[in-house]
């Protein structure tokens, strides 16, 4: 498995190369898709993104958990987590090595 990881900046600069864009538009863009993306979640929304995944909001309760080093028994508190779901397109790409 590779240990490369995909940064806004080269999202930033894959506009400013495939699409034609200035160098401040593809931020300005970038950022903007990722805000609506984080305020949606925020908010409690699903977002769905086609051909891709789904991002949700999950609200796990309060539950008892054990340290697996000790087995003492401790309180996990309330959370808000997010989960991830990929399209059936992605999973496919992805077990084939994105081989297109």
């Amino acid at each position: 498995m590779s240990e490369k990881t995909l940064t806004r900046m080269e999202l930033n600069e894959a506009l400013f190369r495939e699409v034609g864009l200035s160098r401040n538009e593809s931020s300005d863009l970038v950022e903007s898709v990722l805000n609506h993306l984080s305020d949606a979640l925020v908010a409690g929304e699903t977002v769905k993104i086609s051909s891709f995944g789904t991002f949700k909001v999950c609200d796990k309760t309060e539950r008892i958990g054990r340290n697996p080093k000790t087995g003492e028994e401790a309180v996990i508190t309330p959370r808000r987590v997010l989960s991830f779901r990929p399209s059936h397109l992605m999973k496919e790409r992805v077990s084939a090595g994105n081989s297109d």
